[in-house]
């Protein structure tokens, strides 16, 4: 992501880049590409759109989208996003890939663009992530931030991103958490 971050490149979508990373890993584990059946290696490249959601994710959203607007902000682009969510059930109101905003996080752009999508000001969105960097950039670009820990994303090896680290204007213990934060206003 980082030549189109840096305008080295022109934008292309995540799963593209994906893809391109995928044919990398072959060559540098020293298997040969032809070796694999194109539908083997779109499968495996499609891994993203068959992620489990968190077990907070389904209720926490359906209750937050009671409240306000509710979708990603992905580097990922809308076609992944879409099948992803309906797998999983998720009850986004809104898709927002990088396809649509042209721009991958953590670029202000990115962020901003979500906002002019929705046609509201920065200050009207928040950001929810389990990622510091992530919120840090969001509040960089003016938007609202809320921090939900998953120390187990990365593995039971994860060491960062296990609390909150900013002055981020909620620190919730899941999704729910943070709906219920909205339903008392």
């Amino acid at each position: 992501m980082e030549p189109i971050r840096n305008r080295s490149r022109e934008f292309v979508p995540l799963d593209q880049l994906h893809m391109e990373n995928l044919h990398a890993t072959v060559a540098e584990f020293g298997l040969n590409a032809a070796d694999f059946d194109d539908r083997d290696i779109a499968d495996l490249n499609a891994a993203w759109e068959r992620l489990d959601p968190w077990q907070d994710s389904v209720a926490g959203l359906a209750e937050l989208g009671r409240h306000v607007i509710v979708g990603p902000l992905s580097n990922a682009n809308l076609a992944l996003l879409l099948r992803m969510a309906l797998r999983a059930k998720l009850p986004w109101t809104v898709i927002v890939g990088s396809d649509a905003t042209r721009a991958y996080k953590p670029t202000l752009q990115a962020y901003q663009s979500m906002a002019w999508i929705l046609r509201l000001d920065p200050g009207q969105v928040m950001l929810t992530a389990a990622h510091n960097r992530d919120l840090t950039f969001a509040q960089r670009a003016g938007l609202g931030t809320a921090f939900i820990p998953r120390p187990t994303e990365l593995g039971p090896g994860q060491t960062k991103d296990l609390t909150a680290e900013g002055d981020w204007d909620l620190v919730c213990a899941s999704i729910l958490d943070l709906a219920s934060r909205f339903a008392d206003e």
